[in-house]
């Protein structure tokens, strides 16, 4: 019952799909209180939308974590809807943090968040069969070529992570001159991955702006 639910919790998780908002967040409302904080991780869902099904001055924190927050590597951008305390965003950050990295941004920047963290782990899943199929394309067994696909993507970004290295300067040093790396490069831009990367990010960000 999720009037009784949030009667008993100071801090209320919505996790639905947006097209069920409305019915949920109905259910709720005659038991939100000012003890109450909502945080939210629906994509394309206002603060304002959730203040007014709530009713009142409703504290709500908007949210768009990823799946990789299953294994501790999350990526995580946080907003405050008008009536959430300092403390409120402070709180919900610390969730998030401990799943991973979590960043405050305006609202207005949360479409873009879901078309890129949000989304992203799909990209790369992606990127990571598409690399694996490639080394089976060459004679690799597909173990071999899976296991070198992950670590290799892993390895990349952790190189960026740790290092605060520009991923291109990062590229620059593994491309040497007539070598095979920067042959491979330039099949990449041939085939626009980089422009394709930007269109996905363009378009779930888009997607989520509707689902609003």
């Amino acid at each position: 019952d999720n009037k009784e639910l949030v009667s008993r919790s100071e801090i209320v998780l919505l996790a639905v799909k947006p097209q069920v908002v409305q019915a949920v967040v109905g259910e709720m409302a005659p038991a939100f209180s000012d003890d109450n904080l909502l945080v939210s991780i629906l994509a394309g869902v206002t603060t304002e939308r959730l203040e007014v099904l709530l009713g009142g001055s409703p504290r709500v924190v908007r949210t768009m974590p990823n799946t990789p927050a299953l294994v501790g590597a999350g990526a995580a951008a946080l907003c405050s809807g008008k009536y959430a305390r300092e403390d409120d965003l402070t709180l919900a950050c610390s969730i998030f943090e401990s799943l991973g990295a979590a960043k405050v941004v305006s609202e207005e920047q949360m479409d873009a968040v879901t078309g890129l963290s949000g989304s992203g782990p799909a990209y790369v899943y992606t990127i990571i069969e598409a690399l694996a199929d490639g080394g089976v394309q060459q004679g690799l067994p597909r173990d071999v070529a899976h296991a070198l696909a992950v670590q290799t993507v892993y390895g990349a970004a952790k190189m960026v992570k740790d290092t605060g290295s520009h991923p291109a300067a990062l590229r620059d040093q593994v491309c040497s001159p007539g070598g095979t790396t920067i042959s491979g490069v330039r099949a990449l831009e041939d085939g626009g991955v980089r422009a394709a990367l930007m269109a996905a990010v363009s378009a779930a960000a888009k997607r989520s702006r509707e689902l609003g």
